[in-house]
């Protein structure tokens, strides 16, 4: 006995040293497959000699024998099925709602709790929540937030001009529209302009896979060739993820811009709410949907005159339009999907964007719009009285800001003056 347990012991030292010197290539399965091994051929009690002589675990010891015992499965994977460390917000419960809180927009200035971006590092954020007491590094952090729909963003041009004093609590304001809103199952909708495009062979702002030293030719120069140029106007339902762009081929004017809302209901809007009877818009503040331009309101009442819809509209703060939900939901998602590529023609345009989606589901229907739109329409003072007093209801909080649009008095209160 004495020399059979001498030879077991020399076994597992010889064993332990060669498993010393190639540890650095194994991996957890075949180290623990090779100590399983080992201790089949030293019989009863191989188990406990193995694991004394190698320092390993003798329960990983006997799953190595019993793996072995029951045949050996080359399916590639080190652990069985659930084993391994539980991620760490299975045994910290609390480390998501912690991270939560730190990068939430409240937290950022920003009110519009459903806008959510953080331009704080995972570095960062791993030590405050460490500080807290909550044990994690900068890439379970990442990941976290990647899981969360989080995505980091840059703090340039975020921030347009001079901040008004009521920027916060209009955001405040805004948010708790769109929740009314969307929780009452009514259409809200975040509207804009995107950046007019030359039409033609012209250089678009990044790159695409081509055969290495053959670009696509543009032209050298960008003056506006008979392409003209597109003028998008898109349209984001924010409770479906889907949008719409009306590409005009004219003038950006309120009319414009009422008119591709007009065709964004026809084509999406009543069939996907069809009980609605109000309507949410959140704006930018200028542009062709700005708050104080007069065309834009009356056109709106016409809009509600032909749709039966009562029609709200919020606008964002100045110096916040890069935080218009269509900037950061659609536009970056459109500008993404033709980078690298001349928009040889209007049609190139419409069916680019058309092709856009995004791995949280977006998708965009896009239409060409050729009507020719009508420049300078001027809304007098005392038509803008009349139709104020009837049809334009400006809410307590920022009446400049945020207002309710009923339908139009007659056809000359609005002047249309639209070619249809």
């Amino acid at each position: 006995m004495a020399e059979i347990a001498g030879f077991a012991e020399a076994f597992a030292a010889g064993l332990a040293a060669v498993l010393a010197e190639v540890a650095p290539v194994l991996d957890e399965r075949a180290r623990r497959l090779l100590l399983g091994a080992a201790a089949r051929q030293l019989g009863r009690g191989g188990i406990k000699v193995i694991a004394a002589a190698t320092g390993a675990a003798a329960d990983t010891v006997g799953r190595g024998a019993a793996e072995l015992e029951s045949g050996i499965v080359a399916d590639g994977r080190v652990r069985v099925k659930g084993a391994g460390r539980k991620p760490l917000e299975a045994t910290d419960p609390q480390l998501w709602p912690a991270l939560d809180r730190l990068v939430d927009p409240e937290t950022r200035g920003d009110p519009m709790s459903r806008l959510r971006w953080t331009t704080k590092s995972t570095v960062r954020l791993a030590d405050e929540l460490a500080a807290q007491g909550h044990r994690v590094g900068p890439d379970t952090v990442a990941r976290l937030l990647r899981d969360h729909d989080y995505s980091l963003q840059g703090n340039a041009k975020t921030i347009e001009g001079k901040q008004h004093p009521d920027r916060d609590a209009q955001f405040c304001y805004l948010n708790d529209q769109v929740t009314g809103f969307l929780a009452a199952g009514l259409p809200v909708i975040s509207v804009d302009t995107k950046k007019k495009e030359n039409v033609g062979i012209y250089q678009n702002g990044g790159r695409e896979y081509q055969r290495k030293g053959a670009p696509v030719a543009t032209n050298t120069y960008d003056f506006i060739g008979e392409g003209g140029k597109a003028v998008p106007y898109g349209v984001y339902d924010v409770g479906a993820n889907t949008g719409w762009v009306n590409v005009g081929t004219d003038a950006d004017t309120g009319v414009f811009a009422v008119e591709s809302i007009r065709r964004w209901w026809t084509t999406i809007g009543r069939i996907g709410y069809p009980g609605a009877n109000r309507l949410l818009i959140t704006a930018d503040g200028g542009g062709s949907n700005g708050s104080r331009l007069r065309l834009w309101k009356t056109q709106l009442a016409e809009l509600a005159a032909q749709t039966g819809l009562q029609i709200t509209v919020c606008h964002l703060p100045p110096g916040t339009s890069k935080w218009n939900k269509i900037e950061h939901r659609m536009f970056s998602a459109i500008t993404m999907n033709w980078r690298g590529r001349p928009l040889e023609t209007h049609e190139v345009v419409v069916e680019t964007i058309a092709a856009t989606t995004t791995k949280t589901g977006l998708t965009i229907q896009a239409a060409l719009d050729t009507n020719t739109y009508q420049r300078g329409i001027k809304i007098t003072d005392k038509e803008m009285q009349v139709f104020e007093a009837s049809h334009l209801q400006r809410h307590a909080f920022h009446g400049d800001w945020n207002y309710t649009v009923t339908a139009a008095p007659d056809e000359e209160a609005t002047r249309p003056n639209r070619q249809r």
